[in-house]
C-alpha cells in the first residue's frame, strides 16, 4: 500500500489532510520559505486530536541546513519538546560546509528522537554525491528520505528517484515529494517504484474581509478536495 504524506503548514490544513484519507502530516509553518518549525500549540493539537501520524518538521530558519551550535541546541530542544509532546516523528536535514552529510548531528538527533521516527528531508537534494549521502543517511539510522531526486520537483527527477529507490534495497524508505498532485502521482508511483508520496496540496485562501493590505488576506492552506484527488490516485495505482 501506497502511504500519502501531506505537508500541512497549519493546523487546519492537517485538518484537511486528516479528513482527506492522508496517512499522516509533516506539521510546519512559512511554507513559502520552504518551512520551518511549527509553534507546540499546533504540535500539540495534531498529535493529541488527529488520528494521522503527526511529523514535525524540525527547521530553525529559512536557508541552507548548515546549522550553528546555538541553532544546534534549538533543534535538540525542538526534539525533546516533540517528544514530550506525542509526535509520532521529526523531519531534520543536516549538510557541512561542503555539501556533505553532517553525520555525527544526524546520528545525534536519530537516537535522541527515539522512539520516533525520523525523516531526512529535501537536504539530501541539496548534497553534493547522493550516492554516497544515501548510505551514510541509512547508517545514521533514519528511517526514510524525502527527495525530488535532486530536481526541482519528483516527476522532473523520477529517473533518479528510480535509481535511489533501487539502491535503498528496502533499508530506508523513499518518500518522493515536490511537485506531486492528483494528476502525476500515479504515473510517479509506476515510473519510480517508491512506496510513499508527499504533497502540500495547497490552495490560495481569500479572507472576505476587506483590508486595506492586499497581502493581508490571502494564504495558502490545504484543499481537502484535491487531498481525497491524490488519496484515491493513489490507491487506484497501488490496486493496478
Amino acid at each position: 500500500m501506497i502511504e500519502v504524506e501531506i505537508c500541512a503548514n497549519s493546523v487546519q490544513s492537517a485538518i484537511n489532510a486528516e479528513k482527506g484519507g492522508a496517512d499522516r502530516i509533516e506539521l510546519c509553518q512559512n511554507l513559502n520559505e520552504g518551512g520551518t518549525t511549527p509553534s507546540y500549540a499546533a504540535i500539540k493539537y495534531c498529535a493529541e486530536k488527529l488520528s494521522l501520524k503527526t511529523m514535525v518538521l524540525i527547521r530553525p530558519r529559512p536557508g541552507d541546513f548548515c546549522y550553528n551550535d546555538a541553532e544546534y541546541e534549538a533543534i535538540k530542544n525542538d526534539v525533546l519538546m516533540c517528544r514530550q509532546l506525542g509526535a509520532h516523528g521529526v523531519v531534520v536535514g543536516f549538510l557541512d560546509k561542503n555539501l556533505d552529510i553532517d553525520t555525527k548531528r544526524t546520528a545525534e538527533i536519530v537516537k535522541l528522537a527515539r522512539p520516533m521516527e525520523v525523516t531526512f528531508h529535501r537536504a539530501f537534494d541539496r548534497c553534493r554525491d547522493w550516492r554516497t549521502a544515501l548510505e551514510q543517511i541509512i547508517e545514521c539510522g533514519c528511517d526514510r528520505i524525502l527527495t525530488s531526486g535532486q530536481r526541482k520537483t519528483a516527476p522532473e527527477g523520477a529517473d533518479n528517484l528510480r535509481e535511489i529507490q533501487k539502491l535503498a534495497k528496502g533499508r530506508i524508505k523513499i518518500l518522493a515529494g515536490s511537485g506531486v498532485n492528483s494528476q502525476n502521482v500515479a504515473d510517479l508511483i509506476r515510473t519510480t517504484g517508491v512506496s510513499e508520496v508527499h504533497s502540500s496540496c495547497k490552495h490560495t485562501i481569500v479572507n472576505p474581509q476587506k483590508t486595506n493590505i492586499e497581502e493581508s488576506s490571502k494564504y495558502n492552506e490545504t484543499d481537502l478536495e484535491e487531498v481525497q484527488r491524490l488519496v484515491l490516485a493513489t490507491k487506484r495505482s497501488s490496486e493496478n
